[in-house]
C-alpha cells in the first residue's frame, strides 16, 4: 500500500512538474496603440494585427535591466498628425519615470528629432491643446504637459525660449496655469517651476497651499481674477530690470587682406577698439594707423567708430569686417610679409602646451553645442534663426585649425625652419590625440596632407624618419576606408570626455536622414527618429565620464593668446602660390 502511495504522490508530481514547465510565463506587454517596439531578432509577421501592441519576452527584459548600457528600442510608424503623436506619448508618459525606461527612452528621442516631422509652432500648439482638453483626469493630463516642458527644457536647453513661437507660447502657457490653479491647487508647484523656467520675478500674488480654500476664500480669488492677471503678468513676465545681458563667446573674422583674416575668440558685445587692439597686437602692427571697416553685400564699405559695438543690429547686413590703414590700403600682403619671425615665434612654443590651448578652446565651444543643433543643422531648417550658432562656431574652428597649419608652414620662407615646423605640427597632433581632442587632431592631420603643402617634398625629405613614421601611424586615423573604421574603433576606446570630429558625426545624421523616408504611408517612421538620436546622444556621452570630469587643463597665457587669435589665409589659390614659391615647379 505504501509503495503504490508513493507511486501515486510520484505521477503527481511529474504531473505537476510537466505542466509547469509546458506552461509559458505570463508576457509583459508595452500597451501602446500608435508605438511599437520590435525586438533585435525579432520577426515582421509579429505584431502586424491592428492596433500594434507587440509582446516582448521575459528574458529580455531581465537582460536589458541588468545590463549597464542604455535602453535601445527600434520603433515602427506612427501616425502623422502631430495631435495623434503627442496624445500617445502624454497617454504613456508617467511622472514618475525611471531612468532607463522604454517612455523615458522614447520622450528622449521625440524631443530630439520632433523638427524632423513637425515645427516647434505646431508642438507648441499641440500642448497647448492637451493643456485646454476637458474629461476625466483632466490634473494628471496638464501636470503630464508641464512635465513634458520641463524636459525639453532641460534637453533643449535656451532653444525653445529662442523661437518667437515658444515665447509666446511659454507665456499663454503661464496664463493657462495661473487660470487652472483655482480648481487645481497642486499646481502650484508646477507653476514654480515654470517661473524658474521663464526666470520671472515672485511679485505676483502667490497661492500657497498651506492657505484654506474656503469658499469665501475662493469667491474672493475668483471675483478679482482680472485684477489677479493683470498684475501677475505685468509683475512677472518682464525680466528683471537692470540684469546683465549675455556676453557670449564668438569666432569672429578679421580680414587683413582679401584673402586672410585673423579669427579673434571674443564675445558678442566687444567694441572696435577692443577689436583693433587684439588684431594690431597678433600681427605686431601699429593700432594708431588702423581703423575697422564693414563691408556689405553690395561692395558698401562702411567705417566703424572706435566706440560702436561691431555685433550691433545695425550691422547685421555686413558681409565681413576688414582692418586696412586710415589710408584705406592693406596692413600687409601676403607675398611680402616677414614670415620667418612669425615662425618663429610659433617654434618657441612648447608644442604640449600648444595642444592644451587647442584643447580648451575646442572644449569651451563642444560643450556649449546643443544636441538637437545637429538635427537643425542636418534639415538645414531654421539655420536663420540661430538654432545652430554654436555648432557652426565648432566647425569654423576646424577649418581655420586646419588652414592655419597650412598658413604657418607655407609663409615659413626658410627650408629648415620649415622642417621644424612639421616637426612640431605632427608632436601637436600627437599631443591632441592623447588629450582626447579629435576635432583639432583632424584638422592638423588634413592640414599637413593638404596640396599645397603636401606637395613641398624638399621639406618632407628634410623631416627624420621617426617624425614620418609617426605622422603616418596618425595619419592612418584619417582613414576614410570602411566608413572611417580606424577613427570609429580608436573613437570608441576612448572614455569620456573627449571631442569627436563633428564633420564625421554629421554625415552619419545626414546619411540617416538621406537614406530613410521620414513618413512611411503617412505615417511617421520613428525607427529613423530613434537612429537620429542614437548618433546625437553620442555628443552627450562625449561631455562627462560618471566622475564629472571636465576636459580643458590649464595652459600658458602666451600660447592661449596666440591660439585664440590665429592668423589664417583661405585663398587656396593664394596659398598655392606660397607653395610653388617655397618650391617651384620642375
Amino acid at each position: 500500500f505504501l509503495l503504490l502511495l508513493l507511486l501515486l504522490l510520484d505521477r503527481e508530481v511529474s504531473s505537476r512538474t510537466s505542466a509547469l514547465t509546458c506552461e509559458r510565463p505570463t508576457m509583459p506587454t508595452f500597451d501602446v496603440p500608435y508605438f511599437r517596439y520590435i525586438d533585435e531578432e525579432g520577426t515582421e509577421e509579429e505584431g502586424e494585427e491592428e492596433g500594434w501592441c507587440s509582446s516582448r519576452s521575459l528574458s529580455s527584459i531581465e537582460e536589458e535591466d541588468s545590463s549597464d548600457s542604455s535602453v535601445s528600442h527600434r520603433y515602427a510608424a506612427v501616425p502623422a498628425a502631430p495631435e495623434k503623436v503627442l496624445e500617445h506619448l502624454l497617454g504613456h508618459l508617467r511622472l514618475d519615470e525611471e531612468q532607463k525606461s522604454p517612455t523615458k527612452n522614447l520622450l528622449d528621442d521625440f524631443l530630439l528629432t520632433y523638427p524632423v516631422f513637425m515645427s516647434t509652432s505646431d508642438l507648441c500648439q499641440a500642448l497647448l491643446g492637451r493643456m485646454k482638453e476637458e474629461g476625466r483626469d483632466t490634473l494628471l493630463r496638464k501636470r503630464k504637459v508641464l512635465h513634458l516642458l520641463s524636459q525639453w527644457s532641460l534637453l533643449c536647453a535656451d532653444l525653445p525660449r529662442d523661437d518667437e513661437h515658444a515665447k509666446l507660447f511659454l507665456k499663454t502657457l503661464y496664463r493657462y496655469v495661473l487660470d487652472d490653479l483655482y480648481e487645481f491647487p497642486s499646481l502650484e508647484k508646477d507653476l514654480k517651476e515654470l517661473q524658474k523656467l521663464l526666470r520671472m520675478q515672485r511679485r505676483h500674488f502667490c497661492i500657497s497651499p498651506k492657505q484654506q480654500y474656503s469658499q469665501c476664500h475662493v469667491f474672493t480669488i475668483f471675483q478679482n481674477k482680472a485684477l489677479f492677471h493683470q498684475l501677475s503678468l505685468k509683475e512677472s513676465w518682464h525680466p528683471v530690470r537692470g540684469a546683465q545681458r549675455d556676453r557670449k563667446e564668438v569666432l569672429c573674422r578679421v580680414y587683413v587682406t582679401i584673402g586672410s583674416y585673423v579669427s579673434v575668440r571674443t564675445h558678442s558685445e566687444v567694441s572696435v577698439q577692443e577689436l583693433l587692439s587684439t588684431v594690431a597686437e597678433r600681427l605686431d602692427c601699429a593700432e594708431d594707423d588702423m581703423v575697422l571697416m564693414a563691408v556689405t553685400y553690395p561692395g558698401e564699405k562702411v567705417l566703424l567708430q572706435s566706440d560702436q559695438c561691431v555685433f550691433s543690429s545695425s550691422l547685421s547686413a555686413a558681409e565681413r569686417l576688414h582692418v586696412c590703414r586710415r589710408d584705406l590700403t592693406e596692413i600687409m600682403n601676403p607675398f611680402t610679409d616677414n614670415g620667418q619671425q612669425r615662425s618663429v615665434k610659433m617654434l618657441s612654443m612648447n608644442t604640449w602646451d600648444v595642444a592644451v590651448s587647442l584643447t580648451n578652446c575646442d572644449w569651451s565651444l563642444f560643450s556649449n553645442v546643443h544636441e538637437q543643433e545637429l538635427v537643425y543643422f542636418t534639415l538645414s531648417r531654421d539655420t536663420s534663426t540661430g538654432h545652430t550658432v554654436a555648432l557652426e562656431q565648432l566647425l569654423q574652428r576646424c577649418n581655420e585649425t586646419q588652414q592655419w597649419v597650412m598658413t604657418e608652414v607655407l609663409l615659413c620662407p626658410t627650408l629648415c625652419k620649415r622642417v621644424q615646423l612639421f616637426k612640431k605640427f605632427i608632436k601637436i597632433a600627437a599631443h591632441c590625440k592623447a588629450q582626447r581632442n579629435l576635432n583639432s587632431f583632424f584638422a592638423i592631420i588634413m592640414g599637413l596632407n593638404s596640396p599645397a603643402v603636401s606637395r613641398l617634398t624638399q621639406t618632407w625629405e628634410k623631416v627624420p624618419g621617426k617624425f614620418r613614421k609617426l605622422f603616418s601611424e596618425l595619419e592612418s586615423l584619417t582613414d576614410p576606408s570602411l566608413n572611417h573604421k580606424a577613427y570609429r574603433d580608436a573613437f570608441r576606446k576612448m572614455k569620456s570626455p573627449k571631442i569627436p570630429f563633428l564633420p564625421l558625426l554629421l554625415k552619419d545624421i545626414t546619411f540617416i536622414h538621406e537614406g530613410n523616408k521620414t513618413f512611411l504611408d503617412n505615417l511617421v517612421n520613428f525607427d529613423k527618429l530613434h537612429m537620429i538620436a542614437e548618433t546625437v546622444r553620442i555628443i552627450r556621452q562625449c561631455r562627462t565620464d560618471h566622475m564629472g570630469n571636465m576636459l580643458s587643463q590649464k595652459d600658458s597665457v602666451e600660447v592661449r593668446t596666440y591660439i585664440n587669435y590665429l592668423h589664417v589665409i583661405d585663398n587656396q589659390q593664394t596659398l598655392f602660390e606660397l607653395s610653388h614659391r617655397l618650391e617651384p615647379r620642375t
